[in-house]
């Protein structure tokens, strides 16, 4: 009867960890079984640096053990009398290993931050094929919304929301904004995630080496529809990418500003749909967060702002004159691209004398802003 009371105890644990057991059964462990170059070296630097780091834990946590093992009270061992002035040997254990790791991290650290750098194109597919400049990268152009993920293919002149598809073995290059908050763009087997930001544009470079259906995801809280602002990353080979675009086309509806206005609206749990034609520069509308009717875009009223504010860059473009007189052609020109500094003067030439005669003549105050401050702003 006794053995039978001191054997349930452990039956029962065995079956409490039951439920434990079979809820890790059915873990993905999706960012330790890549799908993508990046992401397989983004594992790999996670194995190494752990690795690393046990080199110094796992000595540490077994000499706990076994110092309160040996030492302990009903221990036959001598007492130990340790010189707590100075011990050569100990010293050098104690700095020089976490020293070294130290080192061999910031190493590792710093190659791997500009090797992995988001923006910088990739190198190669995998480790055995290098990308050749043949190799165009697949354009997409992601927008953030509340709460969705719409994907532009600027090239393929279509668009969809809550689903991407892309061909193995080719690289892609994301192009990324959002339309209200900020958030984050995260798909775990191809690479790592990279925020979206409103007004802001961030990018991101990527390749998925194997065929498969892979999720992706907000990583970033941002708000009520958070939890189900997922889609998915469909890896394909070229003839299934192919097919993709034409079901895509098939669709027959076009997305232009009107209804990527509509579409911007919050909205939770939305399916996938397929837009056959999207209207020109829609990307560069919901970036400069213009696609409303009547609204400027952000890069038009910053280049207004730089030239002086509203009404006096026509004057200054006309013109080519500073509210001081002097000759200007340093200011944004989307034209002309090149056009940097002043316009070269003899040496020696004061800045009275490089006024033109009718800057001379017809020197008036300064114009106050709306403030009441005197002068132009250049930001």
């Amino acid at each position: 009867m006794t053995a039978d009371r001191r054997a349930l105890p452990r039956h029962f644990l065995r079956f409490a960890m039951l439920p434990a057991l079979l809820l890790l059964a059915g873990c993905d462990w999706v960012l330790m079984n890549p799908a993508g170059d990046v992401a397989i070296q983004q594992r790999n630097l996670i194995l190494v640096s752990t690795g690393l780091m046990l080199l110094i834990i796992v000595p540490v946590m077994a000499l706990i053990v076994w110092f309160a093992w040996k030492y302990r009270a009903a221990a036959q061992a001598k007492d130990y009398d340790a010189d707590w002035d100075h011990s050569t040997s100990l010293e050098l254990l104690i700095w020089s290993a976490p020293l070294l790791i130290i080192i061999a991290l910031g190493a590792i650290t710093w190659t791997s931050t500009h090797l992995l750098d988001p923006y910088r194109p990739i190198e190669r597919l995998n480790k055995t094929r290098k990308v050749t400049p043949q190799m165009r990268p697949l354009q997409v152009e992601v927008v953030a919304m509340d709460w969705k993920w719409l994907f532009i293919y600027p090239e393929l002149g279509i668009a969809t929301v809550n689903e991407m598809a892309a061909p193995i073995d080719r690289p892609i290059a994301f192009r990324l904004t959002s339309s209200t908050i900020m958030n984050s763009f995260f798909v775990p087997a191809i690479a790592g995630q990279i925020y979206a930001m409103p007004g802001m544009e961030t990018k991101l470079h990527a390749v998925a080496n194997k065929v498969g259906d892979y999720d992706g995801l907000s990583a970033n809280y941002s708000g009520a529809g958070f939890s189900h602002m997922r889609f998915r990353f469909k890896a394909m080979d070229e003839a299934g990418f192919e097919r993709w675009v034409a079901q895509v086309k098939a669709s027959g509806t076009t997305l232009d500003k009107p209804t990527y206005v509509k579409l911007e609206q919050p909205s939770e749990k939305v399916k996938p749909i397929y837009f056959g034609a999207v209207a020109p520069r829609l990307f560069h509308a919901a970036l400069n967060m213009c696609a409303q009717p009547g609204k400027r875009c952000m890069d038009e009223v910053m280049m207004t702002d730089m030239r002086g504010g509203a009404g006096k860059e026509s004057a200054r473009d006309t013109a080519g004159l500073r509210h001081d007189g002097t000759i200007d052609v340093g200011g944004f020109h989307p034209q002309e691209p090149g056009r940097k500094g002043e316009i070269a003067q003899p040496a020696g030439m004061t800045p009275a004398a490089r006024k033109t005669p009718a800057a001379q003549g017809n020197e008036a105050p300064a114009q106050k802003d709306a403030d009441g401050h005197g002068g132009h702003h250049g930001h």
